[in-house]
């Protein structure tokens, strides 16, 4: 029986060490966007992207959108709702024509549940290109 216990003790104190762990890792935001900026030279804010051409979208919690299209990526600060953005939520976007542009609004919808959680108005996106290789 005290075996167990001693065991019991073990299991619950490396639940503790990894709890910790993990809380300590925890997500940073500001570091992931940060790391997808990287090497990346911001040009002037364009007010609409052509959605069709994005290979995708990215959200970096409660901060912006990112929308990838190869060479350049675009991100967008929402003007109002960045607080509720989340990685785990589904972006619903109705556009009127190809493009998305600042004022839109992007719906957000949880992902395990499918029910609306809140929206965002999109504001200037700004591009980040590559700089061109010196010759």
């Amino acid at each position: 029986m005290r075996t167990l216990t001693k065991i019991l003790a073990l299991g619950t104190a490396a639940l503790a060490v990894c709890g910790s762990a993990l809380a300590a890792s925890k997500h940073d935001p500001a570091a992931e966007l940060a790391k997808l900026l990287e090497g990346r030279v911001a040009g002037a804010p364009v007010t609409c992207i052509n959605q069709p051409q994005a290979l995708g979208s990215r959200v970096i919690d409660h901060t912006a959108i990112v929308y990838d299209f190869g060479s350049t990526i675009y991100v967008n600060y929402p003007k109002g709702g960045a607080d509720s953005l989340s990685s785990d939520d589904i972006l619903v976007t109705k556009t009127y024509g190809t493009q998305l542009c600042t004022m839109d609004i992007v719906r957000m919808v949880d992902r395990s549940a499918h029910f609306p959680k809140g929206f965002v108005s999109l504001g200037p996106f700004i591009p980040y290109k590559r700089p061109a290789a010196a010759k």
